[in-house]
């Protein structure tokens, strides 16, 4: 269980520093999605620091700090929770599977952190 519990917090360490990164960056795919949900291009940096500090969170959770992480997976899940909301919303469902697969890997650690 520890090893799953690793495993996949790593995974979602990576993809949510990864994509924090992409909204600080300006990357086209992230104007163009923001754009299609009705997103503020002004929330970007916001957005890139809530999703950093859930990376951050998450990672201080595994060096043992466990309340840091769950509470990083928490509101990691509320986080993509709320970019599907977004989605479903605007009706974009064309590329619901990476808010959803942010969603899936933050609920997954979640679980296993609280497995833990």
């Amino acid at each position: 269980m520890f090893a799953a519990y690793v495993a996949v917090t790593v995974v979602t360490i990576l993809a949510t520093a990864g994509i924090a990164v992409a909204d600080v960056a300006r990357a086209g795919f992230v104007l163009a999605n923001s754009a299609e949900v009705g997103v503020p291009q002004a929330w970007l940096p916001m957005l890139a620091v809530l999703k950093g500090a859930g990376a951050a969170g998450l990672l201080l959770g595994l060096l043992g700090i466990r309340f840091v992480g769950v509470a990083a997976a928490v509101g990691l899940v509320l986080f993509f929770a709320g970019a599907l909301f977004a989605h479903v919303r605007a009706r974009v469902f064309h590329n619901i599977a990476f808010p959803g697969g942010y969603f899936a890997l933050a609920a997954a650690s979640l679980v296993l952190v609280l497995g833990r």
